[in-house]
């Protein structure tokens, strides 16, 4: 079965990578856009997601993955709201900043770009791997 790929944004500030590794687990909640939430729904159990700090640091500091599919957002009041879990898997061999990726050609259509205040975005296999192998360098 294929697999998606998948970025997810959040302010360092608010949950950092760091924050993530030493909780092990974090469902992630709190998405109230309509087009992340469809992302939500396609996310599936094994998909692999990278982790990017935004506002601060703006850059693809680690790779996760998706542990539970979506279900009910816990913290939503009012609304048909999902979350996913996500599990972290490693940190990048270096981050990739927001900076590099918009150096890229063949990274110039990604949503990260384009749409720039979304915080679940699809990426296609191609993009996934051109990020990764950015941070081998």
């Amino acid at each position: 079965m294929q697999k998606n790929h998948w970025l997810v944004k959040q302010e360092p500030g608010a949950y950092s990578w760091d924050d993530f590794v030493r909780d092990g687990r974090t469902a992630w909640t709190g998405v109230r856009n309509f087009q992340a939430r469809k992302n939500l729904l396609a996310m599936r159990k094994g998909d692999p997601v990278f982790f990017y700090h935004s506002v601060t640091g703006k850059a693809v500091v680690g790779l996760a993955e998706v542990a539970k599919e979506g279900y009910p957002d816990p913290t939503a009041e009012e609304g048909e709201w999902v979350c996913v879990d996500l599990v972290p898997v490693r940190p990048l061999g270096r981050a990739v900043s927001l900076e590099e990726i918009k150096a890229v050609k063949a990274l110039s259509d990604i949503p990260l770009l384009r749409q720039s205040r979304l915080s679940v975005m699809p990426l296609t296999k191609g993009a996934f791997d051109e990020i990764l192998k950015m941070s081998l360098k």
